[in-house]
């Protein structure tokens, strides 16, 4: 279930894209109007924007067995007129994502848990697993590229926080005399912090109404909230939404 639905996220995206980079292509030199260029209608005041988000991706490095979903919203404010010229030329632009529906799927494995080494431990139980959860990112910095009509591409740096029902991501084994797993100090944590970079896309499909795309590299760790950190050092998230400017 969730390799399909990273999957159909995937294929969302690069479809997309397709779409964007040929409607790119396909732009011509001349009209900047409002009417002509949805882009240039909302580049030449400070609109608020706010839509729907569907993300989704998988963990790098040492954690390629773990995925990610997500259902949320994202609401942002741009701050400042264009500044600069040619393709740089852009605004600056802060937001916020809320997912309530977080999701990571692991894998599951035995633990015990021991009082001291040899000493007092529980039976094998199993950890790891579907962790749920909710997702803030409070601090999200984007620059927009407003030189385009309907396409406008992005950069950003975001950090945020996200509360799952377990500690996350689950650590233990069964060997009684190693209390770095099995011991009363190893366990992490409920809270964790997800510093992030990425990319993206506006792609306008009419005036004020856009459908938006992404690439973000996150971090997760507790920052040592809990006795251990192992956290997911990467993580590659894709997201599709579709946004209102006002």
């Amino acid at each position: 279930m969730r390799m399909t639905r990273i999957r159909i996220l995937c294929g969302i995206v690069a479809g997309l894209s397709i779409a964007a980079s040929g409607a790119l292509t396909a732009q011509g030199p001349s009209a900047t109007t409002p009417i002509d260029s949805p882009v240039a209608a909302v580049s030449n005041s400070a609109p608020w924007e706010y839509g729907a988000v569907l993300q989704g991706g998988v963990g790098l490095e040492q954690r390629t067995d773990f995925s990610f979903f997500m259902v949320g919203g994202h609401l942002g404010k741009v701050l400042t007129p264009q500044i600069g010229s040619g393709s740089l030329r852009g605004n600056l632009e802060y937001s916020i994502e809320v997912f309530p529906l977080w999701q990571s799927y692991t894998p599951k494995f035995q633990r015990i848990s021991c009082a001291g080494v040899s000493v007092g431990c529980s039976v094998p139980y199993t950890v790891g697993g579907t962790f749920t959860g909710v997702s803030i990112t409070p601090i999200q910095v984007r620059w927009n590229f407003t030189h385009g009509k309907r396409f406008m591409p992005w950069i950003q740096a975001a950090g945020g926080v996200v509360w799952t029902n377990h500690k996350y991501p689950a650590v233990g084994d069964l060997d009684p005399t190693d209390p770095t797993q099995t011991g009363p100090a190893a366990d992490t944590s409920v809270w964790n912090f997800t510093p992030q970079g990425g990319i993206g896309a506006h792609y306008f499909l009419k005036p004020r109404r856009s459908m938006d795309f992404s690439v973000n590299a996150v971090h997760i760790s507790s920052a040592s909230l809990g006795d251990k950190n192992p956290g997911v050092n990467v993580s590659l998230q894709m997201s599709v939404g579709y946004t209102w400017w006002k």
